[in-house]
Parts: C-alpha cells; structure tokens; sequence
C-alpha cells in the first residue's frame, strides 16, 4: 500500500523539475540593434501587470520600464514588448527582461526610430 504512494510523489516531481515548454508569442521583433542590447525607449506603467507565465514580467502601475523589444504581431495577435522595469522600491525585478502587453505602458521618451527587425530565437522557455 506504501508503494503506490511513492510512485505517484516521485512522478510528480519528475514533471515539476522538468517544466512546461512554452511556445514563442512571435516569430520577429523590433529592436535598436541586431542583438537587441540598446533600449528603444524608456515607459511607464499605466497600470499593474501580473506575470501569467515565466516568459512575462511584473509590472506595477507607475514603474518605469526600458523597452528593449517589440515583438511583431501575427493577425489576431496580441502585441507584447520586452523590458526591464526599474524602481527603488522594487529592486528585485530590477534587470530582469520579460514580456508585458504594449497596452499597459506608455511611451515616453524613445531613443531609435532605426529600429531593426529580426527573427525571435528558437529557445526553448520552461516554466515552473
């Protein structure tokens, strides 16, 4: 009776240390350079943003986030940025990148209109 119980706690855990594949949200982007290493622009949050998965970032409303991507929508697509937010009073999301929908920011100030656009890469995003 003990036996079951084991192999069912040993396979989940399997599955939790392995993660979920996650799909990419576009096939190109928009960036300042053909790395994707220089800010676009600088935005502010217009309201909260709660991460679903482990390819987004939390944003809060107010927190100034640097735009390093804007991904190309397909048709019927939503249409995502990737940044890094910035705040003294959220300093531990500082320097993470990740994606937050365009419509929760607003731009304010940009560096590039030369922006150059490229193939997202064929990585692979686990989440847990």
């Amino acid at each position: 009776m003990k036996y079951p119980v084991v192999i069912l706690l040993l396979v989940g855990l399997h599955q939790t240390s392995a993660g979920v594949r996650m799909d990419k949200l576009a096939d190109s982007k928009m960036c300042g350079d053909a790395e994707c290493s220089y800010v676009l622009s600088v935005a502010t949050a217009l309201d909260d943003f709660i991460a679903p998965d482990c390819r987004f970032i939390n944003i809060k409303k107010g927190q100034m986030v640097y735009v390093y991507s804007k991904l190309v929508p397909e048709e019927g697509a939503g249409v995502f940025w990737s940044g890094s937010v910035y705040s003294d009073h959220y300093v531990d999301q500082m320097g993470i990148i990740g994606y937050f929908p365009a419509s929760v920011v607003k731009e304010m100030l940009k560096f590039t209109e030369d922006a150059v656009t490229i193939p997202t890469a064929e990585m692979d995003f686990f989440c847990d």
